[in-house]
């Protein structure tokens, strides 16, 4: 493969931002737990560092990072706060395909204009309903998990429409819809993942796109993989942050825990197993890293992903979520009251459980990737977001004279 660098050449600055305000990040966790979302203080952070910028095409003003540039920032957000990465997350995420996928240049100006953005956030997958109504739709729904909501401008809702059975992406102001504040849960509290729910909002059909398209409007290759391969992308990311604070805090706690003699970490086996999570943790970030490594240079040269690459980024997710939940065994074993307080070890433990429960990582996913890269899925499958849909057999025949 080309070794040829794909992506923004401000990634570099963008990463000596974050790193200027990890420390506020991680300060800001509890406060931001507490509130249920990001704290003002780490939402400014990150607006003026251009975080929520890096999936947003660069002719509207982001950065329009690479797969690999998007993961790294994605992760060392997740890093500093799991909760906070995963707001931030699905806000660039969902601004960026908005950006990149809405076909009017007139709503594009409207919504990106004099240097500033919409901040999308909502629900993508489980859809409501839209019913056609001369030049747009009236969406109606109650829509969940909705990460990041409390920080957005727009709501980015999918519903079903009755006109031409599609499922359609709408842009529309946050306030057009009823949020619910219901986001009461042992990890991930400071996402502020509210449902919302509408009734007949009216959004113009030009406020909407196709959610299974990966024919960007404006940017390149990174909205190539589309809603669901862009969100693949980030969610591994996610854990990969998670993943690396859960052993930098186990080790801080080892280094003040081996000064007791009488300390089990003083044993071999805590250093055995030690070895084997940072090895287990490595084995996935290289895995996850060398996946859209080399699928950047087909994505960059236009050509579509095969199957089998699909099924390769799906893997390598949920390998890196799995991972990550077996380094967190390790933690929890060897943290002693640690994991029991309320100390950055188990709110970040919790966040990790919390993540675990996505969709993206589920058991039907690995098994599809199984079925996939074993050869032995019906010719035809194909991944929908998450899903393998295999083709439907042919209605049998039946024979007329032997009826």
């Amino acid at each position: 493969m080309s070794s040829q660098k794909y992506g923004s050449e401000q990634f570099e600055g963008l990463l000596e931002r974050l790193d200027a305000i990890t420390d506020l990040i991680k300060s800001e966790a509890p406060a931001s737990e507490a509130l249920g979302r990001p704290t003002d203080k780490v939402h400014q952070a990150l607006l003026e560092s251009g975080a929520y910028l890096i999936a947003t095409p660069a002719e509207l003003g982001g950065l329009e990072g690479s797969p690999t540039q998007v993961l790294q920032t994605v992760e060392k957000i997740s890093y500093a706060d799991a909760s906070t990465g995963w707001s931030a997350m699905a806000l660039l995420t969902l601004t960026g395909v908005a950006g990149a996928y809405l076909e009017d240049n007139n709503v594009i100006a409207e919504l990106f204009r004099d240097g500033k953005y919409p901040l999308c956030a909502g629900q993508g997958t489980f859809p409501g309903s839209a019913v056609r109504d001369g030049d747009g739709y009236r969406i109606s729904g109650h829509w969940r998990f909705a990460s990041g909501f409390p920080l957005a401008t727009h709501a980015f809702t999918a519903a079903l429409t009755d006109d031409t059975g599609e499922m359609r992406i709408f842009i529309h102001p946050r306030d057009t819809v009823t949020e619910v504040d219901n986001w009461d849960v042992i990890g991930l509290r400071a996402t502020g993942s509210i449902d919302y729910i509408g009734e007949d909002v009216y959004v113009p059909a030009n406020y909407s796109f196709n959610v299974v398209t990966t024919d960007p409007v404006r940017g390149g290759a990174y909205y190539r993989l589309g809603v669901a391969g862009a969100a693949g992308v980030q969610h591994g990311a996610w854990a990969l942050g998670v993943g690396r604070r859960l052993l930098d805090e186990m080790k801080e706690l080892a280094a003040k825990r081996s000064k007791n003699p009488g300390s089990p970490i003083n044993s071999e086996e805590f250093y055995a197993e030690f070895a084997r999570a940072e090895a287990k943790f490595r084995s996935a970030r290289a895995f996850l890293m060398e996946t859209y490594r080399d699928l950047e240079p087909f994505i960059y040269a236009g050509e579509p992903l095969t199957q089998e690459q699909e099924s390769l980024t799906r893997l390598a997710l949920t390998n890196a979520t799995w991972s990550v939940h077996e380094v967190s065994v390790f933690v929890h074993r060897w943290a002693g009251a640690d994991v029991m307080r309320n100390t950055p070890v188990q709110r970040v433990w919790r966040d990790l459980h919390a993540g675990t429960q996505h969709a993206s990582s589920g058991p039907s996913v690995v098994q599809s990737c199984g079925l996939m890269l074993s050869g032995l899925a019906p010719e035809g499958s194909q991944w929908i977001f998450f899903d393998l849909v295999k083709p439907q057999p042919a209605e049998p025949v039946l024979d007329p004279v032997g009826v």
